[in-house]
């Protein structure tokens, strides 16, 4: 099967999978903050944060064994596929022990770090340590599924993990609608990674038959991949980079402003991330698929692959980022209510970052599949200014001063330093063609958005209800989809290239 053909059928498992996911999540988030409650719900998200924070132990090991695994993917050699997932196994395992203490020794400070809190304290324990048992499952138990991301088969894990995780939720609803009880909610979160894990090991079993999946393995692994530790010890700088810049910003919430505050937060959050996870989930099988596109060493299909992820990217998200820019608070006036909205600035800021998550999509890609990591000062840099900035920024624009550090460091070392590193140490480019390339799509965003802010003003919303809603959301989709596709076709040859692909596909399923 080829790259585009694993990556369509990743696409369609994906996209029939989240869809359903996606409606159920805010159905039971808005049933879960009236029977719950926000305080709840924003130390659900406090204590994930923390967990966050310890999974940094982690130091970037998946993204420096799935890069080793492409080139033995595409050579079918079965005995360093072995070597490379028995390693990862065995660093896995140590980082797993680690992430179980440093949680018992964390947990050990919750009658301080969460004394004004009217919950009782069992209740942070037994969430916090379901929390903790579910990721320590995957760093002792389903570190195989490394092998699944690497060979293109996401729609393994999405179609196991998200069906699982369906039946979960609609439990959950129904527990808390009737019991309102945040035991129950929470056992079933724990039943949740039992399962989950069990089904997807099993899974990695069928489909590797020849693969290892309890080889014993020691220290003088290390020594025999010393390029993987190298690689490893590179990667943990960006992992901390990214932790700071997404992970942090709870934790400010809940230090600096309110436990409460921080499902509110959550709200505008989910709705994004959920939105931009939807798209990175359609396209997930790319990554690997770039990795091998990189190891064919095509200089001018490597380019020529580049610029369609781009322009693909930037039509995705400006879509995306125009259509939330209108309908977002009518949404969330209807999907939670008039107090759970938030300012215009919020608003504009996590759409501002959201589409910066969505267009660094490409040049991150293209950047693992060179297995560039040695900018390891870059995200230092990032975290030091995305920390900073927000913490002075908070003290006069509160959430919004959260948002603009994270912005601030976006557009420094993602939007700028990235691409530069890119093109100089793996394409052996001139940047400026990156630029020309990248100023045109940003034009290209910009004119439609102005035409369609303009143009809206005809398009009545009328009463608030869902119906309306749904209506009102399906008219400026249309509008700025007749906007938009026009000029970035016209503009981007990038887009022109994957439309041709696309259309190209469609033709040949018939």
């Amino acid at each position: 099967m080829s790259r585009v053909s694993h990556a369509i059928k990743n696409m369609k498992f994906s996209m029939f999978f989240y869809v359903i996911f996606l409606v159920l999540q805010f159905v039971s988030r808005k049933l879960f903050l009236d029977n719950l409650g926000d305080e709840f719900m924003g130390l659900s998200g406090t204590l994930r944060s923390f967990l966050s924070f310890l999974n940094l132990a982690e130091l970037g090991i998946g993204a420096a064994v799935g890069f080793s695994l492409y080139k033995p993917i595409f050579n079918k050699d079965h005995g360093r596929i072995n070597e490379l997932i028995s390693l990862f196994g065995h660093l896995y395992k140590k980082i797993g022990l680690f992430i179980l203490v440093g949680g018992l020794i964390i947990s050990a400070f919750f009658p301080i770090i969460f004394d004004t809190l009217q919950a009782p304290l069992s209740i942070v324990y037994y969430t916090f340590y379901t929390f903790l048992f579910g990721m320590c499952l995957n760093f002792f138990f389903n570190f195989h599924i490394i092998l699944l991301q690497a060979d293109q088969k996401d729609y393994v894990i999405t179609s196991n993990s998200q069906s699982i995780n369906l039946v979960k939720i609609l439990i959950q609803c129904i527990v808390v609608y009737y019991y309102q009880s945040i035991y129950g909610w929470i056992t079933l979160e724990l039943l949740y990674y039992i399962v989950n894990s069990f089904i997807l090991r099993k899974k990695v079993k069928q489909i590797y038959p020849w693969l290892h999946l309890n080889q014993k393995t020691t220290n003088s692994i290390l020594k025999t991949n010393p390029e993987i530790i190298k690689k490893v010890k590179q990667i943990s700088f960006h992992k901390l980079g990214a932790f700071v810049t997404g992970g942090t910003d709870k934790i400010l919430i809940f230090s600096f402003i309110s436990v409460e505050s921080v499902a509110f937060f959550a709200n505008y959050e989910m709705l994004f991330s959920r939105l931009l996870q939807f798209v990175n989930t359609a396209f997930a099988g790319t990554a690997a698929g770039i990795g091998n596109l990189v190891a064919e060493n095509n200089k001018e299909n490597t380019h020529k692959v580049f610029w369609e992820m781009m322009a693909l990217r930037f039509y995705i998200g400006g879509v995306s980022v125009i259509v939330l820019y209108f309908v977002t608070e009518p949404f969330i006036l209807v999907w939670l209510g008039e107090k759970y909205i938030l300012s215009k600035y919020v608003l504009l800021l996590f759409l501002l970052n959201m589409f910066i998550m969505q267009i660094r999509i490409p040049v991150d890609h293209f950047k693992d599949a060179y297995g560039l990591y040695q900018d390891v000062w870059a995200p230092v840099v990032q975290s030091v200014i995305n920390l900073t900035a927000s913490m002075i920024l908070l003290q006069y624009f509160d959430l919004a001063g959260i948002l603009m550090g994270t912005t601030i460091a976006f557009s420094i070392v993602i939007l700028m330093w990235r691409p530069y590193y890119l093109y100089k140490h793996g394409f052996k480019s001139s940047i400026w063609d990156y630029w020309k390339g990248f100023l045109l799509l940003i034009l290209s965003f910009i004119l439609p958005y102005y035409i369609c802010y303009e143009l809206h003003k005809y398009i009545d919303l009328g009463e608030v209800n869902l119906l309306n809603l749904v209506l009102y959301s399906i008219k400026i989709l249309i509008l700025v989809v007749i906007i938009y596709t026009p000029i970035i076709y016209f503009t981007s040859v990038g887009f022109r290239n994957v439309t041709k692909r696309l259309l190209g596909l469609i033709k040949l399923k018939k």
